[in-house]
């Protein structure tokens, strides 16, 4: 037998977002390696598997990167069916690329199962479409958060004519309002605060780019959430009730 690794999204957190690749690979896996932010929901795809909570979040104790690697190859080289969980998608700020490669480089097979991103999960759960003819011609999916705390280029991204869409951004909003207001975005550019994405307890709050980080700080926003910048965050809520019915 190959020995062999899944790296599965499960999605943003709403569990009948899963792909019905993704229960497969559950459904067959002896050990389930799950990220902070899965919906242990999913997890009734797996009942014979053992659970290994290996979760990072920023300014919590987190499981070694280098940790994971070694578990991941130990347990595929003993036959087991060793499936890595993660919340969105393996390789939109997932690090799925980084764990392949690690596999790859021992002899490891791997497979790559997608998952829904919470940036468009999000979105979409507050009426809110990415793109829009001839409003947003595209869609820039960013990190305010990186392991190097190398800095973007705030101007290209604020004249790009995009919708942004920030992941790990909460605890860097000043540093995001300033940075785009200087590359040249319009200060009142709409925002919307997105929390929780597509579980029962999302929230969102609409604002703007001048007035975001005051906003943020009425609305008591919490991580895990995303920022949605751009003009289509103006756009009316008519896809909830359409959701909801």
């Amino acid at each position: 037998m190959n020995a062999k690794v899944w790296l599965v999204g499960a999605g943003p957190g709403d569990p009948d977002l899963l792909t019905l690749k993704a229960v497969k690979a559950l459904h067959q896996a002896d050990i389930v390696m799950i990220d902070d932010l899965v919906n242990t929901a999913v997890l009734e795809h797996c009942p014979h598997a053992r659970i290994m909570h290996v979760g990072k979040r920023g300014g919590c104790r987190s499981t070694p990167q280098a940790f994971i690697h070694r578990l991941m190859v130990r347990y595929a080289r003993q036959g087991q069916c060793v499936v890595r969980l993660k919340g969105g998608d393996p390789c939109i700020f997932g690090r799925g690329s980084e764990e392949a490669d690690w596999l790859g480089q021992h002899g490891i097979e791997v497979e790559i199962v997608n998952g829904i991103t919470a940036g468009l999960a999000g979105a979409t759960h507050c009426g809110i479409p990415l793109t829009l003819r001839g409003v947003a011609r595209g869609v820039t999916l960013i990190t305010a958060h990186t392991q190097d705390d190398s800095s973007l280029n705030w101007q290209a991204l604020a004249q790009s004519g995009t919708t942004l869409v920030v992941y790990m951004g909460v605890a860097k909003l000043a540093e995001i309002r300033e940075s785009l207001l200087a590359g040249g975005m319009r200060a009142d550019m709409p925002v919307a605060l997105i929390e929780n994405a597509s579980l029962p307890q999302q929230r969102e709050c609409r604002s703007n780019l001048a007035s975001m980080q005051q906003a943020a700080q009425d609305f008591r926003l919490k991580s895990p959430a995303i920022l949605v910048i751009g003009e289509v965050a103006a756009q009316p809520n008519l896809q909830l009730a359409a959701i909801s019915a």
